[in-house]
């Protein structure tokens, strides 16, 4: 893994200097202690006109430890490319690139770009097989290509200004840059209350984009294009033979984490004790020479500890396993971690991933993870639920009446976090469509009640905002599937690259370490996400086909066990020993004067929660971030002193 940084300029006033693209590179040394480069080049005007480029890269060696420095130049220097990421195919196509006369001066997978973008152009991704952000350089066309990886594992941001574009691997970087500045997008940040996260191609400032995943953007003549390279149709369903399919998904998994296994440092996998994580690691352990190093995080809260399953897998397979518990004190890291996701990101799995990466990095420079298992085998409970409300939509019209007006007086009257307390939030939302009823679930805030949060003065800039339209523009693109298959394909190009990803793969690079998720091979997405939603989803049981493929890997326990998830004891703690640091934060007149929240409906949020009426934790956190991002990246409070925040909880209300 690595990072990049760099800008193409039309404007000599606009020019990046060497100090600015060593200040860029310099804030991603975490992302890339190894080795560091620049390039450096003004080009006067003729036929074309004047033009300057600046390429910056850190780097963390894994291939060709020696020989890979970057930036790279193809063989007369008119090619220049920087690179994060993973070309797992690279010895193949390299052959086949040698075939074709191409000549190689390293052992890198970089270089495989370069021969062939001059082989192909802009359609040079076409065969690769990997994870990557790039930036490529071509000198006669006075051409810059930025590209994303297919699934969005390899994090990549820009900036376009008049006579001027600025790329980065993470938004601290561009921030480096003299009169980049620092407001905040009111759409983004109404998105990131709805979805725990802020959505492409937004981030949470004005004037600065993601690249989406599966998009090149081109940059010529002043001008930038933005487009996919990458558009699988899973509209309609593929039914092969069922034994078939059962045989593909093993070898397409069992081919993908092969691929994975090239490296030249220590490489592991993360061990949740989860069905995903137990067949990658016993697929790795299959294929390795010695025992596999697996890594799990815990709780001492057991409902959400899943130690125990990972303990299983670990012995089953014989690996060198290790283990990590995280306590409430946990949230000591909240400032790290604020600094180095660079925008609000409300997923407290996060302080999980966080620990699991740094325990991990003791030991290996790379690991393999489950992420992606979920959304292509239908492993979330939701979907089911999905499922069974598409049933009840279906009932004669006087039978749904009955179903709702009754079930919902009872569990009107319930708690948040008891059954009907799930019953209740399942019945509010029965009469809306299916995308629509969805999102209302899986919402933060939905849309009711960001509004009661919101001031006045917030509200009236949000009078065009729709972010429920990111995902519900996705489903509607695969919405004549069965309803399983549409919404688990909906969170494979939302949830996952918008969340799943970015907190893996920030957690990890700050602790320099590589991961890489074998469930998102893009031969596999093609493959499984055609398949119907009922060889995945049955009844309240999910990854049907995957448990079928891979029944002689996977332990009797954790074939039979409930889906827990990466969950964090958020409703505990701000019920006990973070009480006092969100009352703190959350009321502070700081706090209050942004002006973008009704502090009465932040006093009532927090009673609600300790007082035991509602779950409102997901909540809290999401708006403790935001606020602790704001101290750090609007406010420049560089280190913020979370003690004095604190103050009693009962005191406050």
């Amino acid at each position: 893994m690595c990072g990049i940084a760099g800008a193409v300029w039309y404007d000599e006033g606009k020019a990046l200097s060497e100090e600015d693209l060593g200040r860029m590179t310099h804030v991603l040394r975490h992302r890339g202690p190894d080795d560091e480069g620049f390039y450096v080049k003004h080009l006067a005007g003729g036929d074309q006109p004047a033009c300057g480029v600046a390429l910056g890269h850190r780097r963390l060696s894994i291939i060709d430890i020696s020989g890979g420095h970057q930036p790279m130049s193809n063989e007369e220097g008119t090619l220049w490319i920087v690179f994060n990421g993973e070309i797992y195919n690279f010895r193949s196509l390299r052959r086949n690139l040698e075939e074709s006369g191409h000549r190689f001066a390293t052992r890198s997978d970089t270089e495989v770009l370069l021969h062939l973008y001059e082989e192909k152009g802009l359609d040079f991704l076409v065969d690769v097989n990997g994870m990557f952000a790039l930036a490529l350089w071509d000198e006669p066309r006075r051409r810059l290509v930025l590209a994303r990886d297919r699934l969005g594992e390899k994090p990549l941001v820009y900036r376009c200004e008049p006579d001027r574009l600025l790329f980065a691997s993470e938004l601290k970087a561009l921030l480096e840059v003299p009169g980049v500045g620092r407001e905040v997008d009111p759409e983004a940040l109404d998105a990131y209350l709805l979805y725990q996260y802020v959505p492409h191609p937004w981030t949470i400032y004005r004037g600065i984009r993601k690249l989406p995943p599966g998009h090149l953007a081109v940059y010529e003549n002043g001008q930038l294009t933005v487009r996919p390279y990458w558009t699988p149709d899973f509209s309609h369903e593929d039914r092969p033979d069922w034994k078939d399919a059962v045989e593909q998904v093993r070898e397409l998994l069992r081919r993908s984490v092969e691929l994975r296994l090239e490296a030249e440092v220590p490489l592991g996998a993360f061990l949740s004790g989860g069905i995903d994580s137990t067949i990658v690691v016993g697929l790795m352990q299959q294929l390795a020479t010695e025992r596999v190093r697996t890594f799990s995080i815990g709780f001492p809260v057991a409902e959400y500890d899943e130690t125990r399953y990972a303990r299983i897998a670990a012995e089953s397979f014989h690996t060198d396993h290790r283990e990590f518990c995280v306590e409430p004190d946990a949230v000591k890291i909240l400032p790290q971690l604020v600094w180095h996701y660079d925008e609000p990101f409300a997923d407290s799995s996060a302080i999980p991933t966080w620990y699991v990466a740094e325990m991990t990095r003791q030991h290996v420079t790379v690991a393999l993870t489950g992420d992606g298992g979920d959304e292509l085998f239908g492993g979330y409970p939701r979907y089911w639920a999905i499922a069974l409300a598409e049933g009840i939509h279906g009932l004669p019209f006087w039978l749904r009446w009955v179903f709702h007006e009754r079930l919902w007086r009872w569990a009107s009257q319930a708690r948040q976090k008891s059954f009907w307390g799930r019953v209740r939030r399942f019945t509010e939302a029965l009469h809306l469509p299916v995308g629509e009823r969805y999102l209302e679930w899986i919402a933060i805030f939905n849309s009711c009640r960001r509004w009661a949060l919101y001031t006045p003065e917030f509200q009236e800039c949000l009078a065009m905002a729709h972010p429920e339209k990111f995902f519900l523009e996705t489903y509607s693109r695969v919405a004549g599937r069965d309803v399983i298959s549409a919404i688990s394909l909906a969170d494979l190009f939302t949830y996952l690259p918008c969340d799943l990803l970015v907190k893996v793969d920030i957690a990890a690079m700050a602790h320099s370490l590589e991961t890489r998720p074998p469930f998102l091979d893009h031969h596999l997405v093609e493959y499984a996400g055609k398949l119907p939603g009922s060889w995945k989803v049955r009844g309240r049981r999910g990854k049907r086909i995957l448990l079928e493929a891979f029944k002689d890997l996977i332990p009797p326990a954790i074939q039979t066990r409930g889906k827990m998830g990466f969950g964090v004891p958020l409703d505990h703690w701000f019920r006990g020993p973070l009480a006092q640091l969100a009352c703190g934060l959350l009321l502070h007149p700081r706090t209050i004067r942004r002006g973008y929240f009704r502090q009465e409906a932040i006093e009532k949020l927090l009673e609600e929660h300790q007082q035991g009426r509602w779950n409102h934790s997901y909540r809290i956190w999401a708006l403790l971030f935001l606020e602790l991002w704001i101290r750090r990246w609007i406010d420049g409070e560089e280190s913020p002193d979370l003690q004095s925040l604190l103050i009693p909880a009962s005191r406050s209300l």
